[in-house]
């Protein structure tokens, strides 16, 4: 059975860091693009980051650059989301999502593309 399980969320200070982590089983992640995305309450889930199948080639919203880093760990079969200096803004719940496709240098921020899901982990950054 293939299956993505998120970990690593919680409750945070503003200005405070949460590592997340995205696990594979019964498949392997460095075949398939991987995007992490995010949905607050009353709002449209929405792409915040993503990595391709080559790892040079990384993809940011505008309101987490410089903030979040995304990474690989293959022989762990993980991909990470580095958050820091959280904002309240950014409380939702996290999902990754795997991507398959045959370009090694694609990866995408829209959601219907994608063909696995986690079942998401809540962040929440207080002020």
């Amino acid at each position: 059975q293939l299956q993505l399980v998120e970990s690593g969320g919680g409750l945070v200070q503003s200005g405070g860091s949460l590592r997340l982590s995205c696990a594979a089983s019964g498949f392997t992640l460095n075949y398939y693009a991987i995007g992490w995305f995010r949905q607050a309450p009353g709002k449209e889930r929405e792409g915040i980051s993503c990595i391709t199948l080559s790892d040079d080639s990384t993809y940011y919203l505008e309101s987490v650059k410089g903030r979040f880093t995304i990474s690989r760990d293959n022989a762990k079969n993980t991909v990470s989301l580095q958050m820091n200096s959280l904002k309240p803004e950014d409380t939702a719940v996290y999902y990754c999502a795997a991507l398959k496709t045959p370009t090694y240098y694609y990866c995408s921020g829209a959601a219907d593309e994608y063909d696995y899901w986690g079942q998401g982990t809540q962040v929440t950054v207080s002020s």
